[in-house]
């Protein structure tokens, strides 16, 4: 029997409401005319469960899930991809029409996209790279960025154990630096990455120094609130290449996308302005 529901899919977080998921998700379904809609749904942790068993039932053919999830729903996943597996978090759910959960993650997908679309002469095999934080972000841009090839990533953390800690997962290709060393492992680096919240709106600033930053040199910052962070400032004024925290978000949604509603969407300015 074919199934004649409009689709459904949504983020489940909690909470959720600051989500921009459905701001982008609802652009593009308008602007492709296709039926299907996107919902966020604030789901405790307690409930998690309970709600991945129903929501196939209500007609729903994914989800992408947020904190505090990420890594809870790869145990109640049926299916978990390599790449999930590698991160330990899923973002991106798929409800399979067998009745089994599919938990992939597109973070590391999103964060090179992004890469390739706002610094098109990047060379991932150009130099090293140097990424600040050593978190759930941080592990899906290292394990994206060993995939490209790149041949060096110097890790910096406040706290140093939770970077031998990735060392140890990703092996040879890692360098761990001290957190105060972070400004001079910069000076040849070929990409700069902060995965920390540091310099989000209502957070501390990032308080490395760098002044090592030099000319060529790619550098994004996750944080998309502000668009313009102090590191992408100061990168800029000193001739860097600079790539905002905003197009890793849009470009992470675009696999989800098209499992769920059948059409791989485009990242153009049109997108980045639905959501600002």
């Amino acid at each position: 029997m074919t199934d004649t529901r409009i689709p459904l899919a949504g983020v489940i977080g909690h909470p959720v409401a600051h989500s921009r998921s459905p701001l982008l998700h609802g652009h593009w379904l308008k602007t492709y005319g296709l039926q299907g809609h996107y919902i966020p749904m604030d789901i405790a942790p307690d409930k998690l469960e309970t709600a991945f068993r129903t929501l196939p039932d209500l007609g729903f053919v994914g989800v992408n899930v947020t904190i505090p999830h990420k890594e809870k729903v790869m145990e109640i996943a049926d299916l978990v991809s390599d790449r999930a597996t590698l991160i330990g978090a899923a973002n991106t759910i798929i409800f399979r029409k067998d009745g089994k959960i599919h938990a992939d993650n597109t973070d590391g997908y999103g964060f090179i996209e992004n890469l390739r679309q706002g610094a098109p002469g990047w060379d991932p095999q150009a130099g090293p790279a140097m990424v600040l934080g050593a978190g759930g972000a941080a592990r899906a841009v290292i394990a994206s960025l060993l995939e490209v090839g790149v041949p060096e990533i110097r890790i910096s953390n406040r706290t140093r154990n939770r970077a031998e800690q990735l060392r140890e997962e990703f092996g040879a290709r890692i360098r761990v630096v001290e957190w105060v060393q972070a400004g001079n492992a910069m000076d040849d680096a070929a990409l700069v990455v902060n995965s920390t919240s540091l310099g989000m709106v209502g957070k501390q600033e990032l308080r490395v120094p760098l002044d090592g930053l030099q000319p060529g040199t790619v550098v994004t910052d996750l944080v998309y609130t502000p668009l313009e962070t102090r590191l992408l400032r100061v990168a800029r004024e000193q001739g860097c290449t600079c790539v905002d925290g905003l197009g890793m978000l849009i470009h992470q949604a675009v696999p989800g996308f098209e499992r769920w509603f059948g059409k791989r969407p485009e990242v153009d300015d049109a997108t980045r302005a639905a959501i600002l």
